[in-house]
């Protein structure tokens, strides 16, 4: 029965494995293969005056990346990968691999991340790849258990909608039978609903659209969004919650995953300390005009410059509060005793923004009157507001991006890095 190389140890006896032939070398009576899955890597020693004629036949014939299964003893080696090898008694090659390949597996040859991204699925058998996706499944492990053991309800809302959530073109058209619909650039409508629903606590982690011609290494136009909404809660109790819950995350990685942060050679994983410094919005923008050569005032949003300076000012996680209610979307509650400020925060990483939530508008009145303001039709968002006239409770929420979370936790250059099959401007294949 095969089992995972990560398993095999001197103990074992014997062996049967199966996996991808990650490197070979011929040193003349002796041929080493080094054998790949998941889990790991074993070394396949193959001493030619005493292998049968079937396993030299077999290892001389393949070729690098074709999958084969190995039985066999296993012994213990010092110089091998894990302190083991195994001395095959069959080799067989179960599906050949053509050469050149497109890639090298390897990384003797190194490819840039176009290349790597047209062939993911030779991109994603090198170790370092397939440590962070192995990574971010701990990471969204860790968050869909703490959303579980808080008392928070799992909803899934719809990825076609008929109007812009918060306004604006930055949305994919479809055909949607005979009229026109958009694929969803937030479910931010459908989970302050279920807060009239008497839900109180819901969170969707899925998909979100958004049409924006950005081509840069932070932003994608499909990304995956980790969504919540809690009833009689304010913007802190949910800036509590968040920062609780990128604390417990990044535990939990640093808990349980050693050997993808040893393959990704991070020697010092960090976990952040909580609670996050609110840094009000007025003083964010007096930070970046000192540290930037951009002109930037008060009611600007942030630039990317400005995020990474005022980053190196703080250090590590912090919020931005207190934004200026014209800035924000309509939903934003303002402040009672100055309404041109609102109860919107950012959580931001010193490399960028990862998170944007707020206290909500949930009187109906105020929120009608917030749509005009921002230049919207009420009557656009009809099935929206209906909720707010018959009891919505005061209730806050955020959403927060999975990629941008995994990147800025790996430290990587690019966030379609952290995302299997990244959709942008100029990629729709693979």
């Amino acid at each position: 029965m095969r089992r995972p190389i990560q398993s095999v140890t001197p103990t074992t006896g014997t062996a049967e494995v199966i996996g991808w032939v990650h490197e070979v070398r011929d040193l003349g009576g002796l041929a080493f293969f080094l054998l790949r899955d998941r889990t790991g890597i074993i070394q396949v020693t193959i001493v030619k005056k005493k292998a049968s004629e079937a396993v030299l036949a077999a290892a001389k014939a393949v070729s690098r990346e074709s999958v084969v299964r190995v039985t066999g003893t296993v012994k213990a080696i010092d110089k091998a990968p894990g302190g083991r090898e195994l001395v095959p008694e069959t080799f067989e090659i179960l599906s050949m691999s053509e050469s050149p390949m497109p890639l090298d597996v390897v990384e003797k040859v190194p490819a840039d991340l176009d290349t790597r991204l047209d062939s993911r699925f030779l991109d994603a058998r090198r170790p370092r790849v397939t440590a962070v996706f192995q990574v971010r499944s701990a990471a969204m492990h860790a968050i869909n258990n703490y959303f579980e053991n808080n008392g928070f309800i799992n909803i899934t809302t719809p990825k076609i909608v008929a109007a812009a959530t918060e306004g604006g073109t930055e949305l994919f058209p479809i055909a949607y039978f005979d009229r026109e619909a958009f694929l969803n650039q937030s479910p931010q409508l459908y989970k302050q609903m279920m807060m009239a629903a008497g839900f109180e606590k819901v969170f969707e982690i899925g998909p979100i659209f958004r049409a924006e011609e950005h081509n840069t290494t932070k932003h994608l136009n499909e990304a995956t969004s980790i969504d919540i909404e809690v009833s009689f809660a304010d913007h802190h109790e949910v800036m509590r919650i968040l920062e609780d819950l990128i604390v417990h995350t990044y535990r939990h990685v640093k808990d349980s995953c050693t050997d993808q942060l040893a393959n990704l050679e991070i020697a010092d994983f960090e976990v952040p300390r909580a609670p996050f410094p609110r840094l009000p919005y007025a003083e964010a923008i007096a930070i970046a005009q000192k540290k930037i050569e951009d002109p930037i005032k008060y009611g600007d949003d942030i630039s990317s410059a400005a995020e990474r300076a005022i980053g190196a000012d703080m250090g590590g996680h912090y919020f931005i509060v207190d934004w200026p209610t014209e800035i924000r979307p309509y939903y934003a509650m303002p402040y009672e005793n100055d309404p041109s400020i609102c109860k919107a925060f950012d959580l931001m990483h010193p490399r960028m923004e990862l998170s944007s939530g707020a206290a909500r508008v949930h009187q109906h009145d105020l929120l009608v009157q917030q749509i005009k303001k921002k230049g919207l039709n009420p009557g656009s968002f009809e099935f929206y507001l209906r909720p707010f006239r018959y009891g919505m409770p005061p209730h806050a929420g955020w959403g927060l991006g999975a990629e941008r979370l995994v990147m800025t936790m790996l430290n990587l250059s690019n966030v379609r890095e952290a995302v299997l099959f990244p959709r942008d401007m100029h990629r729709l294949v693979p």
